[in-house]
């Protein structure tokens, strides 16, 4: 069988275009349902990251407290340290233990010392302690060494009192 081959790329051609509109209409159907999917993605997307603020504040409630105790456990409070018979040019150590039994606040420590009796003993008499400074978050206790120092040179001294003040700042 002799096919002319005009009529042979005729029919191929035909086919190949009526097959290329059948394409046409479904990439084209395809690209629309795309195109819609991408849209409703995005409407449901932004609606379900839907953001709202709302302003907020509050207050703290801060209590603070100290405490100075005799023992480790923080359950005999200390209200008085008795030096007892010192001997001048020597230093007498005792140790306590300082509680900060507040709330809410960290404490800074600090030792400061008043109303000496008599009044010339300040300064041949000097109170110190290890712990100047020293931050307390609350319920937190640390060991103190208290000293008294006594000069060498005091005389006429034969009995001496002192307020210590033990401060937590904030």
């Amino acid at each position: 069988m002799v096919v002319d081959s005009h009529i042979l790329r005729f029919t191929m051609s035909r086919f190949t275009l009526s097959s290329m509109n059948g394409n046409k209409k479904v990439i084209s159907a395809l690209i629309v349902l795309i195109v819609i999917g991408l849209g409703l993605t995005l409407t449901t997307y932004s609606v379900l990251s839907l953001n709202k603020t709302l302003a907020s504040g509050g207050n703290v409630k801060v209590t603070p407290g100290l405490g100075i105790y005799a023992d480790s456990a923080c359950s005999i409070p200390l209200t008085s340290i008795n030096w007892g018979n010192v001997t001048p040019g020597t230093s007498v150590t005792q140790t306590m233990y300082i509680e900060n039994t507040g709330t809410g606040a960290s404490l800074s420590l600090s030792l400061s010392t008043s109303n000496w009796s008599p009044s010339n003993v300040n300064g041949p008499i000097a109170i110190s302690w290890n712990q100047e400074g020293t931050r307390l978050l609350p319920g937190q206790s640390v060991a103190v060494a208290i000293t008294a120092t006594i000069s060498p040179s005091i005389a006429d001294i034969s009995n001496f009192n002192v307020q210590i003040v033990i401060t937590g700042t904030q």
